[in-house]
């Protein structure tokens, strides 16, 4: 049951341009071939990985793997603090621990909405599902942008024409159609989508019976798919319920990009608050 009304943010309510960042607004997301730039170099390279291995059998194989939620047990601060170490390889916007983008991005969230607390709460906890990479998992079946297996790579997927030609499913009848092996409409809890971070943590706080409205859940699980959400691509394979939580996670795609910036929050100074929402949610100890 959706908890207010649905609409949209526009970029330029979210981004601050007073708020010191490395980038001007126009140039979040930009991946490009800069041999010269190291971390567009990293960029690249994850994402060569990660459209040269992840196929259909190779997401089948990583669900059976995690989602036996028998890796280990944590609360939730204590995943968030893992990633005061954790850099993510894909991000071409920022080189600081994702610890801080995630209070970068609740913090500017529960300035905009002070009575959504689950809203605060989504956008702390968004990539946590990137604990992963502590236990054995590689960054590029971790982190990313995130695209459906199993029918015709979409046309908005970043460095589509320069990193498949290796990925064995493109030469599979059964999967290098427009439907592939999916019916239309039959709605994206139907679809295989390349593994990584935001449906392990979908699928952790559901199997922990965490109690966040649909809305913030379906934030966590789609905000690296921009293929879909800003690309437009696999349109075909929604339903109704997709399509009525789209606008929702397109006004959360705008916090988490746009509120990327230099400015440290005051990390200790806010635990208290966010200690409240967590015990509100997702309290105890989660079975990841």
């Amino acid at each position: 049951m959706e908890t207010g009304p649905v609409c949209m943010i526009d970029p330029s309510e979210v981004y601050r341009p007073d708020i010191p960042s490395s980038k001007a607004k126009g140039l979040f997301r930009e991946f490009s071939v800069d041999k010269t730039d190291p971390i567009q170099m990293r960029v690249r390279e994850t994402y060569m990985k990660m459209h040269t291995h992840q196929t259909v059998d190779y997401v089948t194989r990583k669900m059976a793997h995690w989602l036996r939620f028998d890796k280990f047990e944590a609360t939730i601060l204590e995943a968030l603090e893992k990633l005061n170490d954790l850099v993510d390889e894909a991000d071409p916007d920022t080189d600081v621990p994702n610890i801080v983008h995630a209070f970068q991005t609740a913090e500017r969230i529960r300035q905009d909405f002070p009575d959504d607390d689950w809203f605060h709460l989504t956008g702390l906890i968004h990539d946590l599902g990137k604990v992963m990479a502590f236990y054995g998992e590689p960054q590029f079946s971790t982190v990313g942008d995130t695209f459906v297996v199993g029918c015709r790579v979409g046309d908005s997927v970043v460095y589509r024409d320069t990193t498949f030609h290796n990925n064995s499913d493109l030469a599979d009848s059964r999967y290098n159609t427009e439907n592939g092996m999916y019916q239309p409409g039959c709605g994206l809890d139907n679809v295989l989508i390349s593994w990584g971070h935001d449906e392990y943590l979908y699928r952790v706080l559901k199997h922990n019976k965490c109690t966040i409205p649909e809305q913030g859940l379906a934030m966590i699980r789609f905000h690296s798919f921009y293929p879909w959400h800003t690309g437009g691509d696999y349109m075909h394979l929604c339903n109704e319920h997709d399509l009525r939580m789209l606008p929702w996670i397109r006004r959360f795609n705008k916090y988490d990009l746009y509120t990327k910036s230099d400015t440290m929050p005051d990390i200790p100074a806010l635990m208290p608050y966010y200690q409240g929402l967590i015990d509100k949610y997702c309290p105890g100890k989660l079975k990841w």
